[in-house]
């Protein structure tokens, strides 16, 4: 074999190649990108969706969503946007910073050490984008 390459690159230059084919545009689109496309959605409307409104008696969205984490976290944290995504709406939902780093650190006996820090890397980076607004 010449020039062996890493299966996940190769894979992401055929989908770049391919976008870039349908939109020169897509050229340099990134999942983040795509990701910041995404709005966060207000603390009452998750509580109507995910939480006690049809469900009076379960879980509220605060606490689905640090469930939500601690599975994307034990999964190896490779879910990189469903893990800021899933941040940033527990933020709004009322979580603490404690809270979140709680739920990942946990996470790290099950998932093993590396997925709890790379967990604890997206969640960081996304609670200092929020210091910063």
């Amino acid at each position: 074999m010449s020039n062996p390459t890493n299966p996940f690159e190769a894979m992401m230059k055929a989908g770049q190649d391919w976008a870039k084919a349908l939109n020169p545009a897509l050229e340099s689109f990134t999942p983040k990108g795509f990701e910041a496309m995404w709005p966060t959605m207000p603390k009452d409307m998750m509580e109507s969706v995910m939480g006690k409104t049809f469900n009076p008696e379960g879980l509220d969205a605060k606490t689905r969503l640090l469930l939500t984490l601690a599975g994307l976290t034990v999964l190896g944290a490779q879910a990189e946007a469903q893990i800021r995504i899933t941040v940033r709406h527990a933020r709004e939902a009322g979580a603490t910073k404690q809270e979140i780093a709680e739920t990942i650190a946990q996470m790290g006996m099950f998932g093993g050490i590396p997925a709890m820090t790379k967990a604890m890397e997206l969640a960081n980076e996304v609670m200092e984008e929020d210091e910063d607004q």
